[in-house]
């Protein structure tokens, strides 16, 4: 070959390596130019740590401007350049959506997405995704805490101790409040969803008799599969593990609690709209029911005038049955993953149907 030929050959191969290595450059800058420039506002931060968790999985996606709970001006405000915001409580609708033209995304601290108006959100192109089956083992741990609480008088006995009641008496020990065993009691479960299925193996190791209540029937499902009425008939403990939806709304009402056995004890760490309050609260002052054990309300924070707050027998804790630390922190990593996909192309968890939104 001619040496000018040859010369001509190997530059022209360098020239194209050149090119395709500056090409990858511009790509590689243009990546990170953007991932520089993606705005994400993080709304309600103090509803998800009080400083004992880590944000670098979501700080090292873009530019991210923290804030705790604001109004709906101030979410505006907040989210006017926004390319993606991360809620848990702050109610998202089309006035923000109308008002932040930037926004392509909203990133869901819980399973739920109720605090979204998905057809405003599909509506204005904006995509909404969920964290499904993020705090199975704390849920189930709490509703078990609640049941072992309650069989053995463990609240009762600690204060009592403190009050210095123990020390009053020359006896060994104390038969003061109830104490008795799990096994062979019946726990009903209402929803068999990934709770529900830890629920009744917690329930199972204590060799407690399970029965299940749920819309879809499971495949191999190892416990007694029942209808709704006989849940409420034969159940010593109701737990309950279900969405909210209009099939589930007032699930315990005063009809189905009037049903239950004297002694019967309601659990409910899914949704508070899964029970009517008031009737509840009736049932629980005249001895319908023994006892209920609540972790959610229809409106939270509990408003002073809920019935349940002065009902008998009726203790609450505040929604924390999903809040144990390692729980949070893997939200947090799921909550990032979720951007991470949407913006590389690859959506995950999105809960609704959004059309391309006009530029």
């Amino acid at each position: 070959m001619h040496i000018y030929t040859l010369a001509r050959c190997c530059f022209g191969g360098m020239q194209q390596a050149l090119i395709l290595y500056v090409e990858k450059m511009e790509l590689f800058n243009t990546v990170l130019h953007m991932d520089k420039k993606m705005k994400i506002v993080l709304l309600d931060k103090c509803t998800i740590t009080k400083g004992d968790l880590d944000y670098k999985s979501i700080d090292a996606l873009g530019e991210v401007r923290y804030f705790d709970e604001l109004s709906q001006t101030e979410i505006i405000d907040a989210c006017a350049d926004a390319d993606a915001v991360l809620c848990n409580r702050a109610k998202m609708n089309a006035e923000i959506f109308m008002r932040c033209p930037r926004l392509k995304y909203v990133g869901l601290f819980a399973t739920g997405f109720n605090i979204v108006n998905i057809a405003d959100a599909d509506k204005y192109g904006i995509a909404v995704c969920n964290v499904p089956n993020y705090s199975t083992d704390c849920v189930s741990q709490h509703a078990m805490a609640l049941i072992l609480n309650h069989a053995n008088s463990v609240r009762q006995y600690i204060q009592a101790v403190k009050e210095g009641k123990w020390n009053l008496t020359s006896s060994l020990t104390s038969f003061d409040y109830p104490f008795f065993e799990l096994n062979g009691l019946t726990l009903g479960i209402f929803g068999y969803g990934n709770i529900g299925k830890r629920m009744a193996k917690l329930a199972s190791a204590f060799d407690m008799r399970v029965i299940v209540c749920t819309r879809t029937q499971p495949k191999d499902c190892p416990f007694e599969l029942v209808n709704r009425n006989r849940l409420f008939e034969q159940s010593d403990f109701l737990s309950l593990h279900a969405p909210f939806s209009e099939q589930t709304a007032n699930l315990v009402n005063k009809e189905s609690l009037s049903q239950m056995k004297p002694s019967a004890v309601i659990i409910n760490t899914s949704r508070g709209g899964l029970v009517n309050e008031r009737e509840l609260a009736d049932a629980l002052n005249n001895g319908i029911v023994s006892a209920a054990y609540l972790d959610v309300l229809v409106k939270e924070p509990a408003d002073a005038a809920n019935p349940l707050l002065t009902a008998k027998n009726c203790f609450i804790t505040p929604h924390v049955a999903w809040t144990g630390i390692k729980t949070r922190q893997k939200l947090i990593e799921l909550v990032a993953n979720n951007l991470k996909n949407y913006f590389d192309g690859h959506p995950i968890n999105v809960v609704n149907n959004p059309r391309e939104r006009d530029q």
